[in-house]
């Protein structure tokens, strides 16, 4: 029976090596599909699309309507040929940017897999059901089901930091089970492998996968654990096999990746708006007009009727005036000007080419210049109010150096501002076997080591002892470790290069090379890391048969577990853990402690062990308490550094954009206190952040009274917390009930940290403020987890970094480093906004100026729908004599330049507020419009009706007038330019005198004799613009006309800027205040004890086991589950502290339901910083 219906996949049943039974299901092929055209549907698409656009439906009307020739007075070219330029010039625009989509999507698609039976296969071609091989750094094709690698049991080793964003960097993935393994390894010689899997439909859920595999009359229990998601990278394994269970759009990278939407800039939406506005007006100006017309024809039009007769259908006065409204809709469309829309688009262009073209966004180590992929949201960029980004990756390099440590109470390394004034570097050449990449500081330290220093020795033993770390020598002397998180590799490391190098391990032992000499160390135990310990411990036996614990972990952890002979100690690493040294450089810490362990009564703590390990009630529990047990008592040796190394500028970068008076969140998959350290290193936290409220619930009644009780803190640190199938942002905070609660606190805040979230919660939470704040957002990420933020915020930017080119690819703009956002926002983003509000604004105007000299024409032209200017000048106007200047101005003006728009982040607060175009904006330029377009034509009316020519005759005829009027405005309009620009150029000098020639030129040129003896039905007006400009009064007429326009603007703005300044004015002055220092703060309390929190369970266990040993013949063991998250290193920093009020809730409900909960779940928190 098919259960997979047309409408509704409730369930997925794939058969191995069966295409023609799993087609019959119609599932998803792997084909990824971006673009939105193709050769053939382009051309009805992208019009479809263009003609959305309410000017350009509007323009095609009013072709219509031009055709007919009892309404129209111009001619049908004069409409025509703007709108094809703004239809072709979009089309060819939007052509290029799909045109490199399709070359993206080939390059993923062409991408090639190996099929098991079919061969070598592109991406594109593979089916859900084919069989795959990978191999070792290969990205995975599809979603697959892991049926068995080279790895002893059947594991695999996986880099998800592009699914998932965790900091983490390696996860283990196991096949169905032995036996299953050893069959399908004999399928690589016999393919003729049957199964099926039933499993769960597509969905979202990256940490969830349910489904069995049938096969030779067993069934085999799936989950996520066997599953290799697309978007991963195999690594440390040689190949492995799998058999494809979704593919292509229906993978769960491309199923969080959300949908492409089409992004439009707020002034595009007012701009429409502004459309709708000037259409209702020309309406108006249309029914005063015909109105006109229809009382002139009743009162003074019927004593014309022997010598201008009316057309035989037209019957009264009243048809008359419905014509001449359908003529004066046609004569004054230039007041929704179609050029607008050619210009916009080219403005647009140019503003991304200077983004691609600026150097200082140019990464020479990667070879990587910024990028504008879309050239419609500019100016969007001048008023982001919001920036949503991912911690590791954008703001972090992922990078972790083993910085300083405190020994035995003396603190070795030299701190950042050392380091940058060329300190030394330790020469490691006494160590054969040591990292040549690893640097240090501080010779002391390898003069202890030289010295045997017992405790100094014993440090650096621990570090080499106790730690998940998998080493692989592929020569002699060149070891490479395999850590599961950054911080682990960093420790290991450091201890290799002071003497203490790890160099092997079996389940049972652990090999150094101690100063040359070799050691082998017996393994009795791992107490495993887990969320609730914050810590781990090893036990092992020395070759002097002494029993020792060594334990590593958070320091408010380790401290309070500490034997009361380390109370001196214990008081000394403290201070070097806050004010004076580690804390105050950001830099994550850990505490290191030993114990000696006695014979008998170990063997008594390991037979608990035992038992406790196989008990099948409460079995997370009785572990924990042993553990706990052992770990009481220990002897403090010291304390470690490690460097979080961030993207060079990042806490620079944000602290300027928290002077611009942009918000800052962070969106991240890592735990809470892995995201505060890095918030505490870029300065989006602050020790002067004192008042911090933690609320922790497990229900949605317990989040809502906890995030209301957040109200009464002026400065707030707020943590959701919650353990569900899904987790707590999802289920809790993002609740409708609860999403205004939980957005007016967090918009309180100048920092908010979103932990431990899904690629979809991201993009749920971009929405949200989208949603209701109605502010300009920008997403930034580096990895396919970033994808379905980056398309859910109005802008969307990639980082070109180590997680591959998915969020680049989705992205609006991209670029190397995180601190090249700062130049975007402040420097372009600020200029586009700041250059389309100035060419708007003027274009407004000049078309108002230019097209309401008809209005006032109707008046005394008997409402007749005639021109003041002859057809060409209104075809000519827009598009040849005043485009390049505005073009000119919308390019390169600037009212700073781009070290002040730096040096003065609050510049930047104009376009968040939306000051430079809005509505009044709109109505002011309009407004001075009308009133040229008045001073244009009754200055010269009045002037007309007095003034003669020089040999005494009167200007009696209409072309002449014209010519005047046109003249004027050509010059009037080219003034207030040149006022309007801030900044010259060559090209704006060039393109404003060289419109006024050309102006000149063609009106000469049009009404010279030779161009009437070619063409003399379209060029009557043979001389007059020569007899006309000839005239010294028509000269002075043009001269007072100008005057008069141009310096009442010119008074208003001079009085502005002396009375009332902006910053810009100030600035222009050199009067600006000095914005604060953006140098990097230093902490000066508050300890960051974060080691741990990178580190994932379950390692230990998976050590011990020998599953990941390639030579290992040790029978596994099932994993222990996960224990529940607990908040009580919360309260005991509380007590300790007292630097944080929290409010804890306990989880409710059955133990069956809590043990359900805290074995599937997930915790997301969210953390809000004022």
């Amino acid at each position: 029976m098919t259960v997979c219906s047309f409408f509704v996949e409730k369930e997925r049943r794939v058969k191995a090596n069966a295409r023609d039974y799993n087609d019959k299901f119609s599932y998803a092929d792997n084909r990824i599909k971006t673009s939105k055209y193709n050769i053939f549907t382009f051309l009805p698409i992208n019009l479809f699309e263009q003609f959305q656009r309410v000017a350009n439906a509007y323009f095609l009307v009013l072709l219509i309507l031009q055709v007919i020739p009892e309404i129209s007075s111009l001619s049908w070219f004069t409409t025509i040929v703007p709108l094809v330029l703004v239809l072709v010039i979009t089309a060819v625009k939007d052509a290029t940017d799909d045109y490199f989509r399709h070359k993206s999507d080939q390059q993923v698609n062409n991408r090639q897999s190996q099929v098991l039976i079919r061969g070598r296969y592109k991406w594109m071609n593979v089916r859900v059901g084919d069989i795959i091989k990978l191999e070792n750094n290969q990205f995975v094709a599809a979603d697959i089901l892991l049926l068995c690698s080279s790895e002893p049991y059947g594991l695999c080793y996986i880099e998800t930091a592009e699914l998932d964003g965790l900091e983490t960097r390696f996860s283990f993935h196991c096949s169905c089970s032995e036996d299953w393994c050893y069959m399908n390894l004999l399928s690589v010689f016999f393919p003729c492998l049957s199964g099926e899997v039933i499993c769960e439909p597509p969905n979202n859920k990256l940490d969830k996968f349910t489904g069995t595999l049938y096969w030779r009359d067993n069934k085999y229990p799936l989950d996520n654990e066997k599953m290799l998601l697309r978007g991963c990278v195999l690594r440390n394994t040689e190949w492995c096999f799998g058999i494809v269970i979704f593919a292509g759009l229906q993978t769960k990278l491309m199923q969080n990746c959300g949908r492409t939407k089409f992004k439009r800039t707020s002034i595009d939406k007012l701009m429409n708006t502004l459309v709708l506005w000037i259409f209702a007006f020309l309406i108006c100006m249309g029914v005063i007009l015909a109105i006109g017309n229809t009382i002139w024809e009743n009162w003074i039009g019927r004593n014309f009727e022997v010598f201008l007769p009316w057309d035989e259908f037209q019957s009264s006065a009243v048809f008359s005036g419905f014509l001449t409204f359908w003529s004066y809709i046609i004569i004054l469309n230039t007041v929704v000007p179609i050029s607008l829309y050619v210009s916009v688009e080219v403005l647009r262009l140019g503003h991304s080419f200077f983004i691609n073209w600026d150097r200082k966004m140019y990464y020479s180590q990667m070879d990587t210049a910024a990028e504008a992929r879309t050239t419609t949201l500019n100016e969007e960029l001048g008023q982001v109010e919001f920036i949503f980004s991912d911690k590791t990756g954008t703001l972090t390099q992922n990078i972790m150096v083993f910085s300083k440590c405190s020994i035995n109470g003396q603190t070795y390394g030299t701190g950042l501002n050392h380091r940058a004034a060329k300190t030394a570097c330790v020469d490691f050449s006494f160590n054969p076997l040591c990292d040549r990449r690893f640097k240090f500081y501080d010779c002391s330290l390898v003069e202890a080591i030289k010295l045997e220093d017992p405790a100094v020795q014993e440090f650096f033993r621990l570090l080499a002892l106790c730690h998940t770390v998998m080493p692989e020598e592929k020569s002699e002397g060149h070891l490479v470790y395999q850590a599961q998180s950054p911080d682990e590799g960093a420790l290991v490391t450091a201890a290799r290069n002071f003497g203490f190098v790890f160099r092997a391990r079996t389940p049972e032992t652990v090999t150094l090379c101690e100063m040359g000499r070799a050691v082998t160390y017996q393994l009795l135990a791992i107490l495993d890391f887990n969320n609730v310990r914050k810590r781990m411990s090893v036990i092992v036996r020395n070759p002097q048969g002494q029993i020792k614990l060594y334990s590593k972990g958070a320091d408010t952890i380790i401290f309070e577990r500490l034997d009361p002979s380390s109370d001196d100690l214990m008081c000394t690493t403290s201070e070097h853990l806050s004010v004076r040294e580690f804390a105050g450089e950001g830099l994550r810490t850990l505490a290191l402690a030993y114990k000696d362990l006695d014979e008998d009564y170990f063997e008594v703590w390991m037979k608990k062990l035992l038992f406790a390990s196989t008990v099948i009630e409460n079995r997370e529990d009785q572990l924990a308490d042993l553990y706990e047990e052992i770990e009481q008592g220990m002897k403090l040796l010291g304390a470690t550094a490690i460097e979080d190394k961030l993207q060079e500028g990042v806490p620079e970068t944000i602290a300027c954009l928290s002077l611009a008076d942009i918000k800052i969140w962070v969106l991240t998959g890592d735990k809470l206190e892995t995201a505060m350290n890095i918030g505490y290193s870029c300065n989006m936290l602050r020790d002067d952040m004192n008042e911090v409220f933690v609320i922790s619930g497990h229900t949605l009644l317990e989040v809502h009274v906890a995030s209301t009780g957040g109200w009464c803190y002026r400065k707030v640190v707020i943590c959701l917390t919650g353990v569900l199938h899904v987790s707590a942002l999802q289920a809790h905070a993002l609740e409708p009930q609860l999403e205004p609660i939980l957005l007016d606190l967090a918009c309180l805040c100048k920092t908010v940290i979103c932990c431990r979230v899904t690629p979809m919660q991201k993009a749920q939470v971009v929405e949200l403020v989208k949603r209701h704040k109605k502010a300009v957002t920008l997403a930034i990420g580096d990895g396919a987890n970033d994808v379905s933020m980056i398309k859910t915020a109005h802008i969307g930017v990639g980082i070109s970094g180590q997680e591959g080119m998915q969020a680049v690819l989705a992205s609006d703009y991209s670029f190397a480093q995180f601190r090249y956002l700062q130049r975007l926002l402040l420097v372009h983003g600020r200029w586009s906004y700041f250059r389309m509000c100035n060419f708007l604004g003027y274009f407004f105007y000049k078309n108002f100026a230019f097209t309401l000299v008809h209005f006032w024409y109707g008046f005394f032209c008997g409402f007749s729908a005639q021109t003041v200017y002859d057809q060409w000048f209104i075809t000519l106007f827009n598009i040849v004599y005043t485009s390049l200047p505005v073009l000119a101005m919308g390019l390169f003006d600037q009212d700073v330049n781009d070290q002040n728009s730096l040096r003065y982040p609050s510049l930047y607060k104009p376009g968040q507020q939306n000051l430079l175009f809005n509505k009044r904006q709109f109505f002011l330029c309009t407004l001075q419009g009308m009133a040229t377009s008045f001073l244009l034509f009754f200055i010269p009316y009045g002037a007309f009706s007095l003034m003669v020519k020089e040999d005494g005759s009167h200007f009696s005829d209409q072309q002449a007038f014209a010519v005047t009027i046109a003249t004027s405005l050509v010059i009037v309009v080219s003034v207030q330019i040149g006022l309007d620009t801030h900044y010259w150029t060559a090209v704006n000098h060039f393109f404003i005198w060289g419109s006024l020639t050309v102006y000149f030129a063609i009106l000469f040129a049009m009404q010279s004799d030779g161009i009437f003896g070619i063409f003399p039905s379209n060029f009557p007006y043979i001389g007059t613009a020569r007899n006309c400009l000839s005239e010294k009064s028509v000269w002075l007429v043009i001269l007072l006309t100008t005057v008069v326009c141009v310096v009442p603007g010119l008074v208003v703005s001079f009085l502005r800027v002396d009375l009332f300044p902006t910053l810009t004015d100030k600035v222009q002055r050199k009067q600006g205040p000095q914005e604060q220092n953006l140098r990097r703060v230093r902490r000066t309390s508050s300890r960051r004890s974060a080691y741990a929190f990178s580190h994932q369970q379950g390692y230990g266990e998976l050590i011990t086991s020998g599953k990941n040993m390639r030579m290992s013949t040790v029978s596994s063991a099932r994993s222990p589950g996960r224990t529940p998250h607990s908040s009580n290193w919360i309260e005991n920093m509380l007590k300790r502290k007292n630097e944080v009020s929290c409010v804890s809730f306990e989880s409710k409900g059955s133990p069956e339901e809590q043990q359900e909960s805290n074995t599937d779940s997930k915790t997301t928190t969210l953390r809000l910083t004022d």
